[in-house]
């Protein structure tokens, strides 16, 4: 993957996949607004399934686990433009600028249809991409500050999304795990999603579950992929990153120390 960014502070990306398949999960750290010049994409959560293409613009909220695809289409590599809201910069906007701020759920990825001035902010940003050394941090706020003002100007409801800079609260572990466990992430992120320390976060588990973090993931994710490999009649190699796991050989290994046989078996 190859990845050109303006400079450290501009929080503008462009990202160009020459690979025909790239795939990674990931914790979403802060708000995002992207716009894909070419190719597609599939985002995956515990509960849905998003796929965009050439054209399409969307805010995706932080503090979110997701599996994100990207690969061409119609022999187009995957390209897009990226806006990143880290939240020092949005408490500063929302300082000067009152927030309509609403109690309901805050939605994982919002869509916004095609307009001159989202067309007008992403082809701005494009001609920065060559310039060679940092971009003035004058300009890069401008940039963001741009971005936002033309949001909120297209749904005032944005701030629903934007104004969220807290830390995540205390959840639900068990359900939250449950739902998530497919997701390898250290055990320090589980924690901050759910709104706990790493040492609260242990001692919660051990309590809703009776077992470490570890042991229970562990199982959790091989049962997964068992019942996809045997049930589903899937290929180990189709399953292990599915189910948690990084690499096939370390998926094998502990997939026939749990159950006494080898993930191939079922060929």
């Amino acid at each position: 993957m190859e990845i050109t960014n303006l400079d450290s502070r501009a929080d503008f990306f462009f990202s160009c996949i020459e690979k025909k398949y790239y795939s990674k999960k990931m914790m979403i750290n802060c708000h995002v607004l992207i716009k894909i010049v070419s190719g597609g994409t599939r985002i995956v959560h515990s509960d849905k399934a998003h796929v965009f293409g050439a054209g399409d613009t969307m805010l995706i909220s932080r503090n979110q686990l997701a599996k994100v695809t990207k690969y061409p289409v119609d022999g187009e590599p995957y390209r897009a433009i990226s806006v990143f809201f880290r939240p020092g910069f949005l408490q500063k906007y929302y300082v000067s600028h009152q927030l309509n701020y609403s109690k309901e759920e805050i939605p994982k990825i919002k869509i916004f249809d095609q307009h001159p001035l989202l067309d007008s902010l992403f082809n701005s940003l494009l001609p920065y991409f060559t310039l060679k050394g940092e971009l003035p941090a004058e300009i890069a706020d401008g940039k963001v500050y741009e971005a936002i003002s033309i949001l909120r100007t297209l749904d005032r409801g944005v701030d629903h999304i934007l104004g969220h800079f807290e830390e995540p609260g205390k959840i639900d572990l068990a359900d939250f795990m449950s739902k998530n466990y497919m997701f390898n992430m250290p055990l320090e992120k589980f924690g901050y999603l759910t709104g706990r320390s790493l040492t609260t976060f242990k001692k919660d588990f051990k309590k809703a579950f009776n077992t470490t973090p570890q042991k229970w993931l562990t199982k959790k994710r091989l049962e997964l992929a068992h019942y996809q490999i045997f049930e589903e009649k899937k290929k180990p190699s189709d399953v292990y990153f599915e189910a948690g796991f990084e690499n096939l050989s370390h998926f094998s290994f502990a997939f026939k120390k749990q159950f006494g046989y080898n993930p191939t078996a079922s060929s």
